[in-house]
């Protein structure tokens, strides 16, 4: 019986990463036309792509599983995103938004990664190699994606916005 749960867990936590993906899908060509930044604004649109393929890797694991993906809505990444909007929303100077935006963005990032390294080693727990494999590939490019943000903060965005200040 434990390992039918652990399945049906799997196939939840699918779900509510799917729904994250479809909103972060939303939310970025917002925040690359917040951004002032070329090298940011890049970035985001940049990682549109990425998580267009990411998208499409959650439906072809679906496929193997047999199951839909929708049915669930990620109220984490729902919450991350509405405080990203909020901050776009505020009076903040271009290089100060940049670097909330670079933050916010981070902040999903960070669950993203917990949530591909949380599902990878569930479908490994079940023998799913092939679903691992596929969410491993996501999490890699989630990993990639934080240290090109941390990158761009350290490098470009936050000593511009010192300077500014």
């Amino acid at each position: 019986m434990s390992e039918q749960a652990l399945k049906e867990l799997l196939v939840e936590e699918l779900r509510d990463t799917y729904s994250a993906e479809t909103q972060i899908l939303e939310a970025l060509p917002k925040m690359a036309e917040a951004a002032a930044s070329p090298q940011l604004k890049q970035a985001f649109q940049t990682h549109v792509k990425e998580t267009e393929g990411q998208v499409r890797r959650l439906e072809q694991i679906f496929k193997i599983l047999g199951a839909a993906p929708e049915g669930n809505t990620c109220e984490a990444t729902q919450g991350l995103i509405e405080e990203a909007e909020e901050l776009m929303g505020e009076d903040h100077p271009a290089e100060v938004l940049d670097v909330a935006l670079v933050m916010a963005a981070q902040k999903v990032e960070h669950y993203e990664i917990a949530s591909y390294g949380s599902l990878r080693t569930l479908a490994e727990t079940c023998g799913m190699g092939d679903v691992a494999r596929l969410l491993d590939e996501t999490l890699e490019e989630e990993k990639a994606t934080d240290a090109r943000l941390t990158a761009l903060a350290e490098g470009e965005i936050n000593p511009r916005a010192f300077k500014a200040a």
